[in-house]
């Protein structure tokens, strides 16, 4: 047998409306009507069916982004600077690398075309004095 649920008062139930809307934009979640029932020991269809209008509110709180009803919060704001410093972090990071290899690409290419050059010309390498000073001694 379902047991009989007396009718609250509006103004007690308002008050635990605007306390889940609080929370939810607290803790960055969307509204249900589900946590308004179980607030007030109340299943969801009975709170639907005695609380239309209510109902009706938190349906629109959840389909209205967060930013359009109270404005982006401290921490949406920095939660978004962070996330553009991670992308701008990693676009450099990338750039460094590949401007790394670049300049190790030229450092091979410059020395093989140094040894292309001597060869060409005909350049005898001569012996590095300590090279030369460990032979004699």
């Amino acid at each position: 047998m379902t047991r009989r649920v007396p009718d609250l008062p509006e103004a007690l139930i308002r008050k635990h409306l605007q306390e889940v809307l609080d929370t939810c934009r607290e803790t960055n979640t969307r509204p249900s009507v589900l946590m308004l029932a179980r607030r007030l020991d109340l299943t969801n269809t009975t709170f639907r069916r005695r609380y239309p209008e209510i109902a009706r509110e938190i349906a629109e709180h959840r389909t209205t982004p967060a930013a359009q009803r109270n404005g982006p919060t401290e921490h949406d704001k920095l939660v978004a600077r962070n996330a553009k410093l991670r992308r701008r972090n990693r676009d450099l990071t990338a750039q460094l690398a590949l401007a790394a290899a670049q300049i190790q690409h030229l450092a091979l290419r410059v020395a093989q075309m140094q040894e292309e050059l001597e060869s060409q010309a005909k350049v005898v390498p001569i012996a590095d004095r300590r090279q030369f000073g460990r032979r004699r001694g």
